[in-house]
């Protein structure tokens, strides 16, 4: 079973979050997280379809994996990010955060969890392209955090007439 984070391109579903962070913004804090980018999400399919024959025995070859870029927080920074979350950006990754403050933009105040993917990194070998400096580098050269392959699927929306962010 692949887990998946957030890929969708649609804006944030909470309303203060929405109003607070632009956009960009929040997606590309996001990879430091809980967002994913959907190549990343396709490639690791492909492979756990190809894997899966050789996982596990024969009576039980169930696994769960997390699919989620590669974050570069630790453990050891969990209490740290739930109270300050920017300080941790500006310690683990300061080239990031000093764009972030060049740029105008603020990384969240606090991060309530931070998804692992080591397991689909060790157990099935994927290794994702996309994480936060790929997604910043996507921002500066495209203007949008999306890869090729995400950009050309698009926005596909949940229902045939708008009900509200996800579908408008």
């Amino acid at each position: 079973m692949l887990r998946t984070s957030r890929f969708f391109p649609e804006a944030d579903d909470r309303d203060d979050v929405r109003a607070a962070f632009d956009d960009t913004n929040l997606k590309v804090s996001e990879f430091a997280y809980r967002r994913v980018d959907l190549t990343d999400v396709v490639e690791a399919h492909l492979l756990a379809a190809e894997r899966a024959p050789r996982l596990g025995s024969p009576d039980h070859r169930f696994d769960r994996f997390v699919i989620t870029a590669t974050p570069p927080f630790t453990r050891d920074d969990a209490a740290e990010l739930a109270v300050d979350a920017p300080a941790v950006l500006d310690r683990v990754l300061p080239d990031v955060a000093a764009e972030y403050r060049r740029r105008g933009w603020r990384m969240l105040p606090a991060l309530d969890r931070v998804y692992s993917n080591e397991r689909a990194r060790t157990v099935l070998g994927w290794e994702p392209a996309y994480d936060i400096r790929a997604a910043l580098e996507l921002a500066r050269t495209t203007g949008a955090v999306r890869s090729p392959l995400a950009t050309v699927v698009g926005a596909k929306g949940y229902h045939s007439e708008p009900t509200g962010v996800y579908t408008t």
